[in-house]
């Protein structure tokens, strides 16, 4: 909204010319969440105590530790998007497509988990909504939102997969491609939600991963740089890294209030609409497989419980003394304090080795 301010009256006012530039617009995204939630976050928690009652369900199963946190509130997602969609509809460029894809796949996988949410609140239980049918309705948006990226980019390098550390070697999928892009979306939803486990677990990891993409976005939409870094220019999609630079701020908010003891859970409503997001940003910029190095903790709490789950099947045994992987450190005797920061540490590392690869060409 604020873009055509400055398009249209930069002639008059030149001052306003500001308002063109993708790394201004950045840095106004983050601080505008950020204080969306910084001003909204205290009236939207006391709105969500009052109508929860007894907040997210604790596991039974779970650690000692996590029993005191009972009577919590979840769906803290809904402070996220409410600073992320606010601030992209006034920073953003609204005339590119990729600005709308990844507001559907983040609103859409939103309102999947906001339900889910609800469920378990309502019932008291962790049963919420059906597995199958919550990846159904995943893979439907994920699907559309590819289907989208892909005509609207330059065939056939649009449905084709790209290789970190080569910059010729590329794989054209066809139309194989929309179903790779949404297991990469899906995928990416599902590890976040798994993720999200303890008090600031999962939204700093999160906002690492949006700075990371935010940067790539930005690199390979600007001819120059991508020509510079030897990286496959993918023109227009420098704008996401406006909505990347809107979740660090509304992350930052969501952590002040998520920090031990947190006041409120991100719950589903948050971390499958995050996770979609950055997923759909990394299909749309081209850069699939980096998203698996930049995300590896996402990835290693999805396996720690694909692990998990197949051992038993087969074996009747577990791998893990809980799963996911971050529950098994916490049976160790790891402090949740330690948990979460050697964790937040090794996000760090792999989104060195992530942003590394933009480099070695």
């Amino acid at each position: 909204m604020l873009y055509y301010l400055g398009t249209e009256l930069s002639s008059d006012v030149s001052a306003l010319n500001i308002f063109r530039y993708i790394t201004f617009r950045t840095v106004a995204a983050l601080v505008t969440s950020a204080v969306i939630v910084f001003l909204f976050g205290p009236m939207i928690i006391r709105s969500l105590r009052l109508r929860q009652g007894r907040g997210q369900p604790i596991r039974a199963d779970g650690p000692e530790s996590h029993f005191k946190k009972a009577g919590t509130p979840t769906m803290g997602g809904l402070m996220i998007l409410s600073g992320v969609i606010v601030s992209t509809l006034l920073w953003a460029n609204l005339s590119s497509v990729y600005v709308w894809v990844v507001l559907m796949v983040t609103l859409g996988f939103g309102a999947i988990g906001f339900y889910d949410d609800y469920l378990k609140v309502t019932s008291e239980t962790h049963k919420g909504f059906s597995g199958r049918r919550r990846l159904v309705l995943e893979f439907i948006i994920a699907g559309l939102a590819v289907y989208v990226i892909m005509i609207n980019g330059d065939a056939p390098f649009s449905s084709s997969l790209t290789f970190p550390l080569f910059k010729d070697w590329i794989i054209d999928l066809g139309l194989f491609f929309v179903v790779f892009g949404a297991f990469v979306i899906v995928g990416a939803g599902n590890a976040v939600n798994l993720t999200d486990g303890l008090d600031g677990l999962a939204i700093v990891p999160v906002m690492i991963a949006a700075a990371s993409f935010g940067l790539i976005a930005y690199l390979a939409g600007n001819a120059i740089f991508s020509d510079y870094l030897q990286i496959h220019f993918v023109q227009g999609t420098g704008e996401l890294a406006v909505i990347c630079g809107a979740v660090i701020g509304a992350g930052l908010g969501f952590l002040w209030f998520n920090a031990p003891p947190a006041a409120i859970f991100m719950g589903d409503t948050g971390s499958l609409a995050l996770g979609g997001m950055i997923g759909t940003t990394a299909v749309a910029a081209k850069h699939e497989i980096v998203l698996a190095i930049i995300g590896g903790l996402f990835v290693m709490e999805a396996m720690s419980v694909i692990i998990q789950v197949a051992s038993f099947k087969l074996t009747g045994k577990r791998v893990f003394k809980m799963a996911p992987i971050h529950h098994h450190f916490e049976k160790l005797g790891w402090t949740e304090s330690q948990v979460v920061i050697r964790f937040w540490i090794i996000s760090v590392m792999l989104a060195l080795i992530g942003l590394a690869t933009l480099k070695l060409r």
